[in-house]
């Protein structure tokens, strides 16, 4: 609930189950239970919660049953990360490292054992050639790796492909 700078959580197994917010108090705010516009979330296998905050320009963690948030990537993360602008969408890959759609760079950026570094659209630039983006909004990943990009400026679906690196004889 992007207006409403919170998220909820609604049982589709229960319908007698009320919406519950899981993060935000329903109005903006920098502090650590507080958003600014989330856009994207994502859920990993341990059910944290992690959010696109997008008017904070930063990646919350909420880990299960938590009301107040870490700051994963972005503005008050207590490690150096990355300068994020309007982050939409955020992923975690199967090794479990952030993958972000960082809206106002037309960029997807992504967290390793070396740091962030820009992995699609890094000309620096908004563009429609096939390795710009213009506005992503959301990232996800296939069964093999690859990367799948909702890109809201070009009005498409772009799709990077996974490189791996082979050492074989």
């Amino acid at each position: 609930m992007d207006s409403a700078h919170r998220v909820i959580r609604k049982s589709l197994n229960n319908e007698f189950d009320s919406m519950k917010t899981i993060a935000g108090i329903g109005f903006r705010g920098s502090t650590s239970y507080m958003l600014n516009s989330p856009n994207g979330i994502f859920v990993d296998t341990n059910l944290d919660l992690y959010i696109a905050d997008c008017f904070n320009n930063r990646i919350q963690l909420f880990p299960l049953n938590e009301f107040n948030g870490i700051t994963a990537a972005g503005n008050g993360s207590s490690v150096p990360t990355i300068k994020l602008d309007r982050p939409a969408g955020v992923a975690l890959d199967r090794n479990k490292y952030l993958f972000i759609a960082d809206r106002g760079n037309s960029r997807i950026v992504a967290s390793s054992q070396y740091g962030f570094r820009c992995v699609a659209g890094c000309s620096a630039s908004q563009g429609t050639e096939a390795y710009r983006l213009w506005n992503p909004r959301s990232v996800i990943f296939d069964s093999v790796g690859n990367i799948f990009v909702a890109d809201e400026g070009n009005c498409r679906i772009q799709k990077f492909i996974l490189i791996t690196n082979s050492c074989s004889k």
